[in-house]
């Protein structure tokens, strides 16, 4: 595996040439500090907030697209993905606003790009940590530019862009880009890897010195995975939130919208390979901290 060493890039109101060029050749791109100290703070309450509101209300899907869910390292019930989660947080609606945020269309090139908030998945929020009940460490290789054949659309060129909320130095897992892929044939944009059931590193594969407040892009044509941490417990937490950016024609979500088909495999795959009901896991948790909190008292 090779470490991404490109030059140290940072996102201001425009894409230089320089940085335009990087992309082009490779498929992703990483941007340093978008999110200073203050910032991150910020944002890290918000989502907190977005998730307590999501469990009170026992709320699994949104706008269609199901919810990921676990345990944290106490016992307490976490949700380790979260669809559309600009929909609870007027400061993550806010934040994609940010015009260094808009600026990244120009990646997109001659295409006319947006902010897909109420597309695809929305802003999505995801958790990683290994702890017993974790029912999301890691994620197999794939490809985003399938979504729209199940949506009976035609491929379109479009961006992933990942705002980093912890600390991912190469070691502890991660992100894994396959550089230059977003140049390849549809037959091997289709079917290079196994989607999403293959884990396998690749010899090929590129990895992140990632520190929080980072943000990385990548064309959705491009194959990535995220390898698990080998640790466990609090140094093995990872929050990235997910923000694409889309062309084509206008295709919100809503809450009639139908769970699309690859969601429902993922469901599938779950129930088959013996991991808990999603809602059962949030259940389970709570009990646990339940007794836990009786045992402090």
């Amino acid at each position: 595996m090779k470490t991404n060493n490109q030059p140290v890039f940072h996102l201001g109101k425009t894409v230089t040439a320089p940085q335009l060029n990087y992309f082009q050749q490779h498929g992703i791109i990483q941007f340093k500090n978008f999110l200073d100290k203050e910032s991150l703070s910020l944002i890290l309450s918000e989502v907190a907030q977005v998730q307590d509101f999501l469990l009170r209300n026992q709320v699994q899907k949104v706008n269609g697209i199901p919810l990921k869910f676990g345990s944290d390292i106490n016992g307490a019930p976490l949700v380790q993905r979260i669809a559309f989660a600009s929909h609870y947080s007027n400061a993550l609606r806010e934040l994609l606003k940010d015009e260094r945020l808009l600026a990244l269309t120009n990646l997109l090139s001659p295409y006319d790009g947006r902010i897909g908030e109420n597309e695809k998945d929305g802003l999505v929020i995801n958790h990683y940590v290994n702890t017993d009940n974790s029912q999301f460490r890691q994620l197999g290789w794939h490809t985003d530019s399938p979504r729209d054949l199940f949506l009976g659309s035609r491929i379109l060129p479009m961006l992933n862009v990942g705002i980093h909320l912890d600390d991912c130095p190469l070691e502890n897992g991660g992100l894994r880009v396959l550089a230059g892929t977003h140049h390849q044939s549809l037959f091997r944009l289709l079917f290079r890897k196994k989607y999403f059931i293959d884990h396998t590193p690749d010899d090929r594969e590129t990895g992140f010195d990632i520190e929080a407040g980072d943000l990385t892009v990548h064309d959705g044509r491009l194959w990535h995975r995220v390898q698990q941490s080998p640790f466990t417990g609090e140094k093995s937490r990872r929050r990235v939130m997910y923000i694409p950016v889309v062309t084509g024609a206008y295709q919100p979500k809503h809450a009639q919208s139908p769970t699309p088909f690859y969601h429902k495999l993922a469901q599938l795959k779950q129930h088959l390979y013996g991991g808990k009901p999603q809602w059962a896991a949030v259940k389970a948790a709570e009990g646990k901290l339940a007794k836990v909190n009786s045992t402090a008292i």
